[in-house]
C-alpha cells in the first residue's frame, strides 16, 4: 500500500500540513489546517477556506488566485479519505502521515538513534530534526480523538528528550482515549529522573516496547552495535517498572539470538516479571538487513525448537507471551494460540501460495520484503489437516 502520492505543486512555499476534507457543502470542514481533496475536473468554488487543495485532474488551467496553494496532477491518491492527515511538500510529494481507517498509525518522530542494530528496519542517520517537533504537535491535533491506538517511533525517539516528554503530554491531552505504544531502546531510561518524569504525567494509556537480545550483555550489545546498551537498558527497564511505567520487552529472533532464546527467556522471567508483555518476533528483511543477511538469517522453522522452549518458559512463569511475524504453517502448532496478526496494514503482503490456505484469514501474513526473502517451508494448510488448536490457558 502506497502512503504518498506525487503531483504538480503551485504556491506551494512551505511544507503544509492538513486534514483530508471531500465535502463542500454547508458545515463542512474548513479552515488553515483543511485540505480540499477535490475529486471534479471543474475548479471548486470556494479556494480560500482551505489551506490548501489537492486534485488529480490538471489544475493548471484552472484560475486559482496565485496565494492558494494547489497540488494539481495529483497520480495514485485513490486511498486518500475523509479524515486522513497529509503533509504537503512545495515539491509536489504528498505524503499520509495518519489514515483515520487504520489501525496502524504512527509518529515517526526522528532518525536519529544511539544504537546501530544489525537488523535495523529503519537506519537511522545522524541529522539534526528538531524542527520536527511542531509538525508532530499539530499532526496530534488533528488526529481523530476516537483513534484506539498510536505508535511512537523513531529512530529513537527519547532523544527528543524534553520534546519526546511534551509528545507525551499532548497525546494525554488531545487524544485521552488513545492508547500510545512507544517504540524505544530504553537506554535513556538509565536516568532515573527521565522514567520519573514519564511516569510523572500520568498518561492513563502507555507502553512501552523495549528490546532485549540476549541474556549476555556482550552479544547484546553487539546486535545494537553500542557498548554498555545492556546495561542501561536492564537498569532502564527497572526504573521504569519503579515508577509504574508499563513495558513490553521485544526480541527479534534471527541467526545471532536464536540460540541463546530459551536463556534469555529464563532471564527475563527472573528479573522482568513486572512486564506487562513479551513479544517474540520475526525479522523484517528490509534496512541494514540487506547488508547483514549473512549473519542474520536463518530459516525461521529451523529455530522452532528454541521458540518453543522460550514461550512455554515465559508462559508458564505468568508472562504474557505473544509471536509477532511468523506465518502458521512455519509455526510450530503448539505456538499458534500465541501467534497474532502483527504486520502493519500497509506493507502486509500474502504469497502465492497462501491462496488457497484454510488459515490465510488467521495468519499474519508476510512483509512486503518478504517476498524476495522467506522461509522455504511456506505452504497451503488444507482443511482437513487442521486439529483444534489448543487453548494455551
Amino acid at each position: 500500500m502506497r502512503l504518498y502520492s506525487v503531483g504538480t505543486a503551485v504556491a506551494v512555499q512551505h511544507a503544509i500540513i492538513g486534514r483530508i476534507t471531500t465535502a463542500t457543502s454547508c458545515g463542512a470542514e474548513t479552515g488553515k489546517n483543511c485540505v480540499l481533496l477535490w475529486k471534479h475536473e471543474c475548479p471548486p468554488l470556494d479556494y480560500h477556506s482551505y489551506g490548501a487543495i489537492l486534485t488529480p485532474y490538471n489544475g493548471c488551467w484552472w484560475d486559482v488566485p496565485p496565494s492558494v496553494p494547489l497540488v494539481h496532477s495529483l497520480r495514485g491518491a485513490d486511498y486518500l479519505a475523509d479524515g486522513d492527515v497529509v503533509r504537503i511538500d512545495p515539491t509536489g510529494y504528498v505524503r499520509t502521515l495518519y489514515r483515520k481507517t487504520s489501525a496502524n498509525n504512527f509518529i515517526l518522530t526522528t532518525d536519529r538513534c544511539n544504537s546501530y542494530c544489525l537488523m535495523c528496519s529503519q537506519p537511522p542517520r545522524q541529522i539534526n530534526d528538531s524542527d520536527r517537533i511542531a509538525e508532530h504537535l499539530l499532526l496530534i491535533d488533528l488526529i481523530d480523538p476516537e483513534t484506539k491506538e498510536l505508535v511512537i517511533t523513531g529512530g529513537e525517539p527519547t532523544l527528543l528528550k524534553d520534546d519526546f516528554l511534551r509528545l507525551i503530554q499532548a497525546c494525554k491531552e488531545k487524544l485521552p482515549r488513545t492508547a500510545v505504544h512507544v517504540l524505544s531502546n530504553g537506554r535513556l531510561f538509565y536516568y532515573r529522573r527521565f522514567a520519573e518524569r514519564l511516569a510523572e504525567l500520568r498518561h492513563p494509556d502507555i507502553m512501552l516496547g523495549i528490546p532485549l537480545y540476549s541474556d549476555v550483555d556482550s552479544e547484546h550489545d553487539y546486535v545494537v552495535q553500542a557498548r554498555g546498551a545492556f546495561e542501561e537498558t536492564i537498569i532502564g527497564l527497572h526504573h521504569l517498572a519503579q515508577y509504574s511505567v508499563p513495558v513490553e520487552i521485544r526480541v527479534v529472533v534471527h541467526a545471532l539470538t536464536y540460540r541463546r532464546l530459551p536463556k534469555l527467556a529464563e532471564f527475563i522471567v527472573r528479573n522482568f516479571p513486572f512486564a506487562a508483555q513479551v513479544v517474540l518476533m520475526g525479522m523484517e528483511t528490509v534496512g541494514f538487513v540487506h547488508k547483514n543477511m549473512a549473519a542474520l538469517w536463518i530459516d525461521p522453522h529451523d529455530y522452532q525448537g528454541e521458540l518453543a522452549d522460550a514461550t512455554w518458559t515465559l508462559f508458564r512463569s505468568g508472562l504474557n507471551v505473544r509471536i509477532y511475524n511468523h506465518q502458521l504453517c512455519v509455526l510450530d502448532r503448539r505456538l499458534w494460540p500465541f501467534a497474532c496478526k502483527s504486520i502493519s496494514d500497509w506493507k502486509n503482503v500474502y504469497l502465492e501460495e497462501c491462496r488457497s490456505c484454510a488459515l490465510r484469514d488467521a495468519c499474519g501474513g508476510f512483509f512486503e520484503s518478504a517476498i524476495k526473502k522467506h522461509s522455504a517451508y511456506i505452504r497451503a494448510i488444507r482443511h482437513c489437516e487442521l486439529p483444534h488448536a489448543k487453548d494455551p490457558s
